[in-house]
């Protein structure tokens, strides 16, 4: 893009998939706005990207944080939604244990990306913005072992809420899609997992193998491009093949 420049956010952008994601950005040529609850994360995280990188704390589930993050900001080109939050929640979970832990989890995966998109719609280049989330298999699967509820409830709204943004920006010339990845490994979902729950998941992958936070800025990539500018409403999965047909 020799001349020119496009602006990202990137929330939950200070490790994991959103840091993977917003190094391949500014690969890419983007100048990425990194948002996060986490002061430290996002300082080590913005000077590991560089000077086209910058930071904004917040949390997404809370408007005023999230207004007060975008203040001064005048052009968005790319909203990329990959904050999540997860809190164990099963029909076992004590009553006030899972109201806390479900409105948690709601608000971090779900809420979060409904304010975001709120904020920044004004914000995005029409024609060629685009609104990118980043879901899960547990939409599709209810997750891979009890407490998933809160979690797998919050990426199946997710699903619902970009099939809506799709249709009332599709005027504007805007696209909103989802990527749903499956077992991406040493992201802080998963590094602690332990290595039989692990070795479960993969063998139901047929590639047999842990996704990367690579493989999901891939695709992001792609979405973000002209050559997607026909795709809106879609939700790609990542995930080895784990729900082939």
């Amino acid at each position: 893009m020799a001349g020119e420049w496009k602006q990202a956010i990137v929330t939950g952008g200070s490790s994991g998939i959103g840091l993977g994601i917003a190094r391949a950005l500014v690969g890419a040529g983007y100048r990425v706005v990194l948002i996060g609850r986490t002061e430290a994360r996002l300082i080590e995280a913005a000077a590991s990207l560089g000077a086209a990188a910058s930071w904004r704390r917040a949390d997404v589930g809370r408007r005023a944080e999230v207004e007060a993050a975008l203040d001064g900001l005048d052009r968005v080109d790319l909203l990329v939604n990959a904050a999540g939050f997860v809190r164990g929640v099963s029909l076992a979970t004590p009553a006030g244990e899972a109201d806390a832990a479900w409105d948690a989890v709601i608000a971090g995966n779900l809420t979060g990306s409904f304010l975001m998109a709120h904020a920044v719609a004004p914000l995005l280049a029409a024609p060629g913005g685009r609104i990118i989330s980043i879901s899960s298999i547990a939409a599709q699967t209810g997750g891979s072992r009890p407490g998933s509820l809160a979690y797998a409830a919050a990426k199946s709204g997710l699903h619902g809420l970009t099939y809506a943004l799709a249709r009332e920006l599709a005027p504007r010339g805007i696209t909103a899609n989802v990527i749903a990845p499956g077992f991406v490994a040493a992201t802080g979902f998963t590094g602690a997992w332990p290595e039989e729950r692990i070795a479960a998941i993969l063998a139901q992958t047929p590639l047999g193998r842990a996704g990367a936070p690579d493989d999901i800025a891939a695709a992001v990539l792609w979405l973000a491009s002209e050559a997607a500018g026909f795709v809106t409403g879609a939700v790609i999965p990542i995930n080895g093949g784990w729900r082939i047909g």
